[in-house]
């Protein structure tokens, strides 16, 4: 997987490296342990995302010499600090200067995966035999680029994640910027709709609600541009730990699913660099 290179390693890091909080030295003579590489604890966190490994796992890839403990805390550290939401909107805002974010189309669906371990945020699937798991609601302009996210359990409709979508779009204004949003028929609803009017969006194309006595075959709906954020949810399903999520709060998959998409929008800026700049 692309993501395990060290050439995205090395962007991820340098994004990193600055919104580390310092740790003060409180040993009163300076001779404690050394504290382990925030880099290498970096590479061990993009390991087990994208493997879906677990944290034993990464400390056996990486040699032994940061402990699955250790790695850990130092992603506690990470959260509380805000660093994984940060990177990712450098990412999207990266995006927006080199490439230009195609905001007059935006798309939002949602997208269900495993959680066996459960905890907060979690709930029985109705697509998975009610087993526990999660849902993660993905806004996306013109070309597929990720701009906005929620999450939530697998029990939840996606209309209960649209209000949040749009509450994060209105959060960093690109809000104004929408001329259309592109939903499924499963978005049909005065919550929809009135989340939207909030956030001053008129035009929202649907395909027709089911007719009555349609059955198990319902008339069949053209995708139309909502193909771009069925794909980028295809990307975000590649990384392990997001397919099959074994954490057990909250914050902890909201930290996934926000370094997932810094990753992908890197990889996408390291190929076009690539190619109109192979020197």
């Amino acid at each position: 997987m692309r993501a395990l290179t060290k050439a995205v390693v090395d962007v991820i890091w340098a994004a990193v490296g600055p919104l580390l909080p310092r740790v003060p030295d409180t040993h009163p003579l300076g001779c404690h342990r050394p504290r382990a590489s925030d880099r290498l604890c970096l590479q061990g966190m993009i390991w087990r995302l994208a493997l879906g490994c677990s944290w034993r796992s990464v400390e056996i890839l990486l040699g032994y010499e940061v402990s699955d403990t250790t790695l850990r805390s130092r992603r506690d550290e990470w959260v509380a600090a805000g660093v994984f939401d940060q990177i990712a909107g450098e990412a999207v805002a990266a995006w927006d200067r080199i490439m230009g974010l195609q905001l007059p189309e935006v798309c939002i669906d949602g997208s269900t995966h495993k959680a066996p371990c459960g905890g907060a945020g979690t709930g029985k699937s109705p697509v998975d035999r009610r087993k526990l798991g999660w849902k993660w609601s993905l806004a996306t302009d013109g070309a597929g680029i990720p701009v906005a996210w929620a999450a939530d359990g697998a029990n939840r409709n996606d209309i209960m994640l649209f209000e949040p979508t749009v509450a994060e779009l209105e959060r960093q204004g690109l809000h104004h910027d929408i001329d259309t949003l592109h939903l499924d028929r499963g978005y049909w609803g005065a919550r929809v709709d009135q989340a939207a009017a909030n956030a001053g969006i008129d035009d929202i194309s649907r395909p027709a609600k089911r007719k009555p006595g349609a059955g198990a075959n319902p008339a069949a709906a053209p995708l139309g541009p909502r193909w771009t954020v069925e794909r980028a949810n295809s990307w975000l399903s590649n990384y392990g730990q997001l397919r099959r999520n074994t954490d057990r709060h909250p914050q902890h998959r909201r930290a996934q699913l926000a370094l997932a998409v810094a990753l992908i929008i890197t990889i996408k800026l390291i190929d076009h660099r690539d190619r109109w700049q192979p020197h």
